[in-house]
């Protein structure tokens, strides 16, 4: 009888943390805003792609340049050393599957 009681509290146990792992999900700041776990994954790979496209690209030089995404908008921030280099960093971006917009108001030429 105990041992039942035991598996029937594990089984408890295993309901309540996925009950609150879930919850934690959807009270996040995140969803506050908004947003669902599925755009922050979506984010998360905008942001991968666009940091590969940098890197690839020998034109721009990537560890100068920071990249955020937030809800498909991307966001250049740094310093770069011509206006080429930081026109071919936008386009890089904004030729990404899933980018809404490309702010790059912080993305600055060093003089």
């Amino acid at each position: 009888m105990e041992r039942a009681a035991m598996r029937r509290g594990r089984r408890g146990t295993g309901w309540a943390v996925l009950t609150m792992t879930a919850l934690m999900l959807m009270s996040s700041p995140w969803a506050a805003i908004g947003g669902s776990t599925g755009e922050l994954v979506d984010d998360a790979i905008i942001t991968s792609k666009v940091k590969a496209s940098l890197v690839a690209d020998p034109t721009v030089s990537a560890l100068d340049i920071k990249v955020e995404t937030s809800q498909g908008v991307v966001n250049l921030t740094g310093i770069v050393s011509s206006e080429q280099e930081r026109q071919r960093a936008i386009r890089l971006a904004q030729d990404v599957e899933g980018v809404k917009r490309v702010e790059a108001s912080n993305l600055f030429v060093k003089h």
